[in-house]
């Protein structure tokens, strides 16, 4: 007999299966270099069903990017926002800034893969709305970032004379190409002994003095 709701959690798993059986090739061969035939052996699912989820590689990829970055904001959520928690919005900046030393640290192979996204899509020519899914988990990190910018607007701890937008794309951009260019060793090392977390934290100590005051 035919049963919805078993149906339901097969397509959700298969889906799951799909997923991370690409975020493992992508993350280890590159996105151009991995095909979704490759993608479905890996699963164990025939590959007619995977374009039955995925209509194009780009399609799966976007969606395992989104699918990531929703998974480590949800370890964010985990933490109070700036609407929730005491203290001056200069301590929740510094927060949303370590949050890329966090992805250094704990997020190796997000960040690779990171990399490998933005190369492929560069190429791809994918249809912004098929972006949609991706764009979406964006959003939520900057509805988190615009609740510390307001927060900053009230308690002057803020330099706010800049749109929150427009700071939010500057620091996220620079602070995310550099953990991921560290990630993935696309760094020159002049010296021996040079730490490369002791120059994100350099690097991370620079917005902090550029953004805030007091």
């Amino acid at each position: 007999m035919h049963n919805p709701e078993k149906d339901a959690l097969q397509m959700a798993a298969n889906r799951q299966r799909f997923l991370e059986s690409g975020f493992r090739l992508f993350t280890r061969k590159t996105i151009g270099a991995v095909s979704l035939e490759e993608v479905a052996r890996a699963s164990g699912i025939g590959v007619a069903t995977l374009y039955r989820y995925f209509g194009s590689k780009a399609d799966l990829a976007v969606a395992i990017s989104a699918w990531k970055w929703e998974e480590f904001r949800r370890q964010l959520a985990l933490v109070p926002d700036a609407s929730h928690r005491e203290g001056p919005a200069s301590e929740d900046f510094a927060n949303y800034l370590d949050t890329f030393l966090d992805l250094y640290r704990n997020q190796p192979d997000l960040l690779r893969f990171n990399q490998f996204f933005n190369i492929y899509l560069q190429g791809a020519k994918t249809k912004k709305a098929s972006l949609k899914p991706f764009e979406e988990v964006v959003s939520r990190f900057a509805d988190r970032f615009r609740l510390i910018w307001e927060k900053g607007e009230k308690d002057g701890t803020l330099r706010t004379e800049m749109p929150w937008q427009q700071v939010f794309s500057a620091t996220m951009h620079v602070m995310l190409a550099a953990v991921t260019r560290y990630a993935v060793g696309l760094v020159y090392q002049p010296e021996e002994g040079v730490k490369p977390e002791d120059e994100l934290l350099l690097l991370r100590d620079m917005m902090l003095r550029q953004y805030t005051l007091g």
